[in-house]
């Protein structure tokens, strides 16, 4: 059996094809930077060394096109037609309170993503294009998908509800319900492997960081506070997103500044962050060399930024457990950037 899994995020798709016989890796890689002026796609299997391309992408639906032909090329291919893929399987993101495990991709589930659309603009509909081009491409094949809001459905009252009038959540559903779920759970089970210590003893801070970023709580193998939110807007500093910042700033920017709220919506998702304090990039390894060889001020500070309000959370997830056994970095920023981590 083969399955594509395919991650849809807000500016990129990681992708593997994966023989499930023997869980070996026939192929994988990443379109990122979709949407930005130079895009790049990388496509690798065991005989075929790693190419990064530098291209132009659109969007979502021509970065899936990519990995699809790239799948069945000629030359480099590891399939013979798309008809060898069994199953897909997606990293989906908003679900709300209606999912909290793995689910098969029906039109129910469609209509709760898109119910969604709301609490997570730059997610969900990269995730729907992602089901709605392999519903076209592989119309017979069955898709499936693991929701971020999952793993986080085991917080706690105290943590999932904000202090507004209790009927916004009894009634709309307002409450935190977190992200980057797949990540954090995957990870804390795969340090507690490492370490040779029972996950259920561990009480664990992860933190998964990205072009959107987030940290969780882990207590015995369970989620009991995350940063990100009813969206993932909340939280972080991230690589356009702002994360937390007074409430009443939405409000002044719009009764006091004129702006609307699409305009602010737009301001707050994918103009602030990194990419607005540092007025270079979003791109952390952009921000890295401007930091390490140019000493740009402006990218200094807004790491100073980043790197502080990373530290905030760790200290209060700290004090929530009352101890910590593991401190986890993970995502493509938690991964490669030693200086964060310092």
């Amino acid at each position: 059996m083969k399955i594509l899994v395919l991650n849809c995020g807000s500016s990129s798709i990681k992708y593997q094809l994966i023989h499930m016989n023997n869980q070996d890796v026939l192929a994988e890689g990443i379109a990122e930077r979709i949407g930005e002026d130079i895009a790049l796609f990388t496509f690798k299997t065991p005989t075929f060394a790693k190419k990064k391309q530098k291209m132009v992408i659109d969007d979502h639906e021509k970065g899936l096109q990519l990995i699809l032909d790239a799948l069945v090329d000629e030359n480099n291919g590891v399939i013979r037609s798309l008809n060898e893929i069994d199953a897909v399987g997606h990293r989906l993101v908003h679900a709300g309170e209606h999912f909290s495990d793995a689910v098969v991709v029906t039109e129910e589930v469609v209509d709760v993503m898109k119910r969604c659309i709301s609490l997570a603009p730059l997610h969900n509909p990269a995730n729907l294009k992602g089901v709605e081009a392999v519903t076209k491409s592989m119309p017979q094949v069955p898709q499936c998908g693991v929701f971020d809001t999952a793993f986080h459905q085991t917080m706690p009252p105290q943590a999932f509800l904000y202090p507004l009038p209790l009927e916004f959540y009894n009634t709309h559903k307002i409450r935190r319900y977190g992200f980057h779920g797949t990540s954090h759970q995957y990870v804390s089970m795969k340090a507690a492997e490492f370490l040779g210590r029972n996950l259920e003893d561990l009480k664990i801070i992860a933190c998964h960081l990205g072009n959107g970023a987030s940290i969780t709580a882990i207590d015995g193998g369970k989620s009991i506070d995350t940063s990100m939110g009813l969206t993932p807007l909340e939280g972080l500093v991230m690589g356009t997103r702002c994360g937390d910042i007074d409430p009443a700033i939405p409000i002044h920017m719009q009764t006091q500044l004129g702006l609307s709220v699409d305009e602010v919506n737009a301001i707050m998702n994918k103009k602030s962050g990194m990419l607005g304090l540092s007025h270079v990039s979003n791109d952390m390894r952009v921000i890295e060399e401007e930091i390490t060889e140019n000493k740009n001020p402006a990218a200094i500070q807004a790491f100073d930024v980043y790197c502080y309000r990373i530290k905030k959370y760790i200290g209060s997830y700290f004090a929530a457990m009352n101890g910590l056994d593991l401190l986890i970095f993970t995502g493509g920023v938690g991964e490669n950037m030693p200086i964060m981590r310092a």
